[in-house]
């Protein structure tokens, strides 16, 4: 007796396994966590050090070279870059993909500790964090505004009070305020008062070092009590610190109120942040890597709604950004397709089938299936995320095949004349070996995937499991509850009846024609098996011709502003163009709100738009509408761009990396050659920006070394007072109610508005006595770099930009140029997005051989021969491939157009490429039927040739029946549109047309390549049924 009978003769066996199925399903849908994507860790550790005073050539000899050496030899590192500017010294090391951060963050501070004392003495203690490379963004972004309070009494409010209560919210990481301005005791030093008494920036700073310190007293002790003990050695307050004395000669005392105007101020004045334009403050909020995102902000706009009742009356705050929108959005759109999928498969069902009885089979099958699969997530630990709803939609189409297979078999036995339950069992028999060979074949497809490296498998593992698991169920549904349930409904004689007999009248017609055709076409096999060569080749061309890019942009109701400032520029001079950008952007119809961060030397804003369905337009229209009118806003230089469709993408789509030991001068005339053929070849949306300028005014104080021998000065004193007027260093800090806060000396603005001033300035001489800076040092203008960039240990310069073209058609271009334009000792790289594309392109070729392998494997083990799988893979795949690629093929640019058609046609990146896998898996199942048949009737006594027509023709409306299930089950991802779109829209074009046109193909080519290379079989006697089975295994 077959395992199977057992479900059709004891109905309630069937019944109680698919229940648990089910029961087990529900239980852990909730559980689930929501993501966007899932989980991996893909990060930076970042290493941040100040030095004030310092240019960026200083702070690259001194600071970040030491520094890089010894981070570069950290494990875990993928590359290392890093950027020296004026006062700052930042080095990123971006991390392998999935390597432990936390254990890289302690290896590297270790090692940084190593050379902090080769550091500079007055540099700051680098700082080091760990940054999520998975999303630059928070999860959501909080305003709060005040029209009456200073920014920074607004940032300490927040500080003090906000922040602690969201950061306690369940399944958040961490509040991060952006924007704040800190309090600080401004020291604002003024020359020529300083100069009438006698007293230099170095005695400033040293009487505040001296005179504001902590002093941990400790305790008395008697032998009845003790009492603990403090001292007001620190200053607390504006007037304390403005009655501290500075120098004191004789009877006369100079206080630094004499010498300075001491204010509690802010530590940075040189960013601006606004919310439409007008003054805020933002806290970031981001999430725990297991929390779900979702919950998180549920409970973040609660804990708002309480805040907003404790918030003073000048201060007001709302959610400015939430980014689950766009996840919910998202989650909700394939929701929508995946309701649509089960309407049409249904449908599709129905028509073919014509019986109520008939469909309620796979309809069945299909929730079971799905519900089931909910548990497998739950127990590999996965989450609820855009790919693993991909997933779930995809296996709509694909659970119903072997429910289908079950229910045609069964008919067929019925107009044989069997009874329903002799009909159930035989078919049940029959398909035991096809469907688990269909199943198996499937699931073995998404092994490469799932355990691929790289950000293919740290992305698609949850998707390629899920898949898998999904078709798994639906192999048990379709030998457990599927026999036993067309036992039960269908009955002899229906299928005349009605529609269904329409429908089967239809289909004899077409088995009919399709005799015929495949008659003549087994007679001239010949040409048949030349346009199999021709379109197996073609199909190799068009993969090697189609487009690449990593992934498709997709529609995120955002649009980034990056923006380039002159040199020198101060936040004074931009604040119009500021004001400007903001109006401009709000007067769009599709804007919501827009944010700016800029800086004198740089800024980023972004635009939120409405969502997808309450405007006309996308997002790409919006950004090139946005581009056109920030152009005219003078001041500014401004490039719009998308964010990256996945995680870890950088800034921009092309990050080209120009590296070599050479200085930047030299590094820059290369890159301006390459940045002048990028603008000339049409392939960019905007030259692509050079990171490295060589435009900031600089002068240098040329110091007369004889002239300070004369006067008996020090040199060291002399940069020492200068550090200590200009630099704007921290000298301590200061406690205001249980906080501190720094001490920061420095001339007044008003008296170093222009390079001439500071020979105002005096410097420390013999005996105390001041010298004015303009007696022994004279001024030279120069132009310096805006900043020293370095890649991997060498002097870099990096070009950025958006294509207009595929991805991997604008690097190859930049290669191509670069190999002509840079000499020896010279060398490319990539960050980013392109960085991805280049080390994840030429992982798909392996993967897809290795699918194609394990499924021959699988094969061969389940028909105990090689030839067979053989047939079957070589008399589908390739024509399937044909099918799927024209859709990438047709995006070729055209000389005249952007693309040939973008309508209906998609790029090779890592959904197709995953669509194309998941293919050779979907078309084998068409072979594994027509040959399994073909092999049951050679053993019946029919010929070779007998044997695989009318396995062929049988097997046709089973054959048809799935295949327009799963092209019609996934036409839906053709059509959507909205958030996520772009990803559903690449992997269902290459599933519709290659199963489409190779069902086409199939049905021709699998029949001719059968007789050609299949093992003619003869009628095998019970007891030489082993032997045969073994020459069966040898051929």
């Amino acid at each position: 007796m077959n395992f199977t009978d057992l479900f059709i003769r004891r109905p309630v066996v069937a019944l109680v396994v698919n229940l648990i199925i089910i029961i087990a399903g529900l239980q852990a849908l909730r559980s689930l966590n929501v993501r966007q994507y899932p989980r991996s860790e893909n990060a930076d550790i970042t290493v941040t050090t100040v030095y004030v005073g310092a240019n960026a050539e200083l702070v690259r000899g001194f600071i970040t070279t030491p520094l890089e050496r010894v981070i570069s030899a950290a494990d875990g590192i993928e590359y290392v870059e890093s950027t020296s500017s004026q006062n700052v010294s930042i080095i990123r090391a971006r991390l392998k993909l999935n390597y432990d951060a936390n254990r890289a963050l302690s290896e590297i501070s270790a090692k940084v500790d190593q050379v902090r004392g080769d550091l500079p003495p007055e540099s700051q203690v680098p700082i080091l964090s760990i940054e999520s490379a998975d999303s630059q963004f928070a999860v959501a972004y909080l305003n709060f505004t005040s029209e009456f309070l200073e920014q920074n009494e607004l940032s300490d409010y927040l500080v003090r009070v906000v922040q602690p209560r969201l950061s306690s919210v369940e399944g958040v990481q961490r509040a991060d305020i952006l924007g704040a301005r800190t309090f600080a005791m401004r020291v604002w030093m003024k020359p020529d008062q300083m100069a009438a008494l006698n007293v230099s920036p170095i005695q400033v700073r040293q009487a505040l070092a001296t005179n504001n310190t902590l002093a941990a007293v400790g305790q008395t002790k008697g032998s009845l009590v003790q009492v603990n003990l403090t001292a007001n050695t620190g200053l607390r307050s504006v007037e304390e610190f403005k009655q501290l004395i500075v120098r004191k000669d004789g009877g006369a005392v100079v206080r630094l109120s004499d010498v300075a105007d001491v204010v509690l101020g802010a530590e940075d004045y040189d960013t601006d942040v606004t919310l439409n334009g007008k003054t805020a403050v933002f806290v970031g909020i981001w999430a725990l890597p297991n929390a779900n995102s979702l919950d998180v902000m549920q409970g973040i706009r609660v804990e708002m709604e309480s805040l907003k009742k404790d918030l003073p009356e000048q201060i007001k705050g709302g959610v400015a950004f939430d980014g689950t929108d766009y996840i919910q959005n998202a989650i909700d759109e394939v929701v929508s397709t995946l309701i649509e999928t089960l309407i049409i498969v249904v449908l599709v069902i129905f028509l073919f089938l014509g019986s109520v009885r008939s469909i309620l089979v796979p309809v069945v099958a299909i929730p079971v299936s799905l519900i089931g699969t909910v548990f497998l997530m739950q127990v590999f630990g996965f989450t609820v995320n855009l790919l693993t709803l991909l997933a779930v939609v995809l296996s709509v189409g694909l659970v119903v095949d072997d429910a289908i297979v079950v229910v045609e078999n069964v008919e067929r036995h019925l107009r044989e004349g069997l009874r329903p339950v002799d009909a159930a069992l035989k078919s049940a028999r029959e398909l035991v070996g096809p469907i688990i060979a269909m199943t198996l074949t499937l699931a073995a497809v998404y092994a490469p995937i799932a355990f691929q490296g790289g950000l293919t498998g740290s992305l698609f593992r949850e998707f390629a499991l899920t898949l898998a698991g999904a078709v798994a169920l639906s192999g048990v549904v379709a030998l457990t509850l599927s026999p036993m349930m067309s036992s039960v409904l269908l009955k002899a004689g229906h299928e005349d009846k009605g529609l269904a007999g329409v429908i089967n009248r239809a289909f004899e017609r077409l088995r009919a024609a399709y005799a015929r055709s495949l008659d003549s076409s087994l007679l001239v096999r010949g040409p048949v098996y030349a346009a199999w060569i021709f379109l197996s080749v073609l199909a190799l061309m068009m993969f090697s011709q189609s487009p690449r890019e990593l992934a498709p942009v997709e529609d995120q109701d955002f649009v980034i502003g990056i923006v380039s400032t002159p040199a020198n520029s101060t936040l004074d001079q931009l604040k119009p163009s500021i004001t400007k950008t903001s109006e401009t952007l709000m007067s769009m119809p599709e804007s919501s709100f827009n944010f700016q961060i800029v800086q004198p030397s740089n800024g980023f804003w972004g635009l939120v738009l409405k969502p997808f369905k309450e405007r006309t337009r996308t997002t790409a229209q919006v950004l090139a509408e946005a581009q056109e009118r920030v152009n005219a806003i003078p001041a500014v230089q401004t490039f719009t761009l998308q964010p990256p469709a996945l995680p870890g993408g950088g800034n921009f789509p092309v990050e080209f990396v120009i590296a070599s030991t050479a200085e930047a001068d030299e590094l820059l005339g290369f890159a301006q050659q390459l940045q002048e053929k990028a603008a000339q070849s049409g392939l960019f949306a905007f030259p692509p920006i050079i990171d490295v300028k060589l435009d900031q005014p600089q002068s240098e104080l040329e110091v007369d070394r004889e002239k300070v021998a004369q006067l008996g000065l020090n040199l060291g004193t002399v940069g020492q007072d200068l550090g200590s007027a200009v630099g704007g260093n921290f000298v301590n800090r200061f406690n205001i109610a249980g906080r501190s806060y720094k001490v920061i000396p420095q001339v007044l603005r008003t008296s170093r508005l222009n390079p001439e001033q500071l020979k105002d300035i005096h410097v420390t001489g013999p005996d105390g006595k001041l010298v004015a800076l303009s007696s022994i040092a004279t001024l030279k203008d120069k132009v310096a770099p805006r900043s020293l960039n370095r890649f991997q240990q060498l002097n870099a310069v990096k070009l950025s930009g958006v294509a207009i073209r595929p991805l991997d058609e604008a690097l190859t271009y930049l290669e191509t140029e670069a190999s002509r334009i840079l000499p020896a000792g010279y060398r490319v790289d990539y960050t980013g997005e392109s960085r991805q594309l280049r080390t994840e392109g030429d992982s798909f070729a392996p993967a897809f051989g290795l699918a194609v392998v394990l499924i021959f494997l699988v094969l061969a083990a389940q028909f105990n021969s090689f030839r067979d799988p053989l047939i079957i893979l070589a008399g589908s795949v390739p024509l399937a491939l044909f099918g799927a690629l024209v859709t990438t093929f047709l995006r070729m640019p055209n000389p005249t157009m952007p693309y040939f058609t973008d309508s209906f046609t998609t790029t090779l990146n890592i959904y197709s490429q995953v669509g194309l896998v998941t293919l050779v898996g979907l078309i084998a199942k068409n072979g594994i039927l027509i040959v399994d048949f073909a092999n049951r009737l050679q053993e019946e006594g029919k010929t070779k040739l007998e044997a695989v027509k009318e396995a062929a023709s049988e097997r046709l409306r089973p054959i048809l029946m799935t295949t327009v299930a799963t092209v019609a089950g996934h036409f839906p991802l053709v059509l959507v549109s909205g958030p996520g779109a772009a990803a559903r829209n690449s992997i269902g074009l290459v599933l519709v047309t290659g199963m489409a046109l190779g069902t086409l193909f199939t049905l021709y080519f699998v029949p001719a390549i059968y007789l050609l290379i299949a093992k003619t079989r003869t009628v095998a006697a019970p007891e030489a049924a082993e032997v045969q089975a073994t020459q069966d295994a040898a051929a």
